[in-house]
């Protein structure tokens, strides 16, 4: 039987994770993250489309492919989240369960960065807690598979 596959896809500057801001988003390169991300799926027997892209309309793709290929989204739009309705259309058109997700917490940083666009689709949000967000996320998807 085919393993249910999951989109994680990454968004502008986290190519540059374990580079960039360390004090922010942590000392794991996304490259660490991914192979976290793709030991925590297995666990509940999920396979993991891992993707990043610093481009939008490259990223808006990726989630409209998403559509047919994917179970569920877990999305770190990182700038994006704060000026992007394409990503927001997007999303929408996917139908499909959304964690949106942060490895910083955005309320306790710069006022722009409270407002985000993604949550207004997201199922839920997981912010602040670095890349173990991301172990966070993969098991409340799973869940919201499940239940499906």
């Amino acid at each position: 039987m085919e393993k249910l596959e999951i989109l994680i896809l990454n968004g502008p500057n986290l190519n540059m994770l374990g580079i960039r801001e360390p004090d922010i988003y942590g000392s794991e390169s996304l490259e660490d993250i991914e192979s976290m991300s793709r030991d925590q799926a297995e666990l509940h027997g999920l396979a993991v489309d891992f993707r990043q892209s610093n481009f939008e309309g490259e990223l808006v793709t990726i989630i409209q492919q998403a559509r047919d290929n994917a179970c569920g989204i877990i999305l770190n739009p990182a700038g994006y989240t704060h000026t992007s309705v394409a990503i927001l259309d997007a999303l929408k058109l996917t139908e499909l369960p959304i964690i949106e997700l942060h490895l910083s917490n955005p309320h306790s940083r710069e006022k722009f960065r409270h407002k985000s666009f993604v949550s207004e689709v997201a199922t839920g949000i997981i912010c602040g807690f670095g890349s173990f967000g991301y172990i966070l996320a993969i098991d409340a998807l799973a869940r919201l598979i499940d239940s499906e």
